[in-house]
């Protein structure tokens, strides 16, 4: 059983998480998907960006937690969300972008590299993720959910080649320049 498997911890995030969005990763996939675009949010949550989200693209949601899936169905049955697990991606549909915010921090980085590939096997030729981390080089375990910080250099070894970079850029979430976000083209 994972982390989000349970109701309470859901209900936890959820009210630590109240707040925040990611309103400002979605301002810069924007700037590289015209609106329209299908896209994909790996690890919804409670769905806060997923709406904000398919405010501007055809959004699809999607989270490895039943829970969270279920719970945001039944307040927005209109919107396309399923379970699905970020490394395997066992997905049939393409997407001309894929969005992550602190999602695949959760991953191994063997198991980044693995979900970098499977993610290029559902992008659209030329199609954009934009993904955020924690910036650092530790890895840390709270209540037996992994959290592992990459830095720039840390995730230029593990994305394949079948991404061109486009840009890299350090923010502040908590502290000064605690995260980053990368945004990834497809070439191949």
């Amino acid at each position: 059983m994972g982390y989000y498997d349970n109701k309470e911890n859901v209900e936890q995030y959820i009210q630590m998480a109240e707040g925040y969005n990611g309103q400002e990763l979605i301002d810069i996939l924007r700037k590289y998907l015209p609106d329209g675009s299908s896209v994909l949010e790996l690890g919804m949550g409670p769905g806060t960006d997923l709406l904000l989200l398919n405010d501007h693209f055809q959004a699809t949601g999607s989270d490895h937690s039943a829970v969270f899936v279920e719970r945001f169905k039944k307040q927005h049955p209109t919107i396309d969300v399923f379970q699905l697990d970020a490394v395997a991606m066992t997905i049939d549909k393409t997407f001309d972008g894929i969005y992550s915010n602190k999602v695949l921090i959760h991953l191994t980085p063997e198991q980044l590299k693995t979900s970098f590939k499977e993610q290029a096997r559902v992008l659209n030729n030329g199609g954009i993720a934009i993904h955020s981390f924690w910036l650092g080089e530790q890895e840390e375990e709270h209540h037996g959910l992994r959290s592992v910080y990459y830095t720039e250099a840390s995730l230029r070894k593990i994305i394949g080649s079948e991404y061109e970079i486009v840009d890299v850029q350090f923010y502040d979430e908590m502290d000064t320049d605690d995260s980053l976000w990368i945004v990834l083209r497809k070439t191949s």
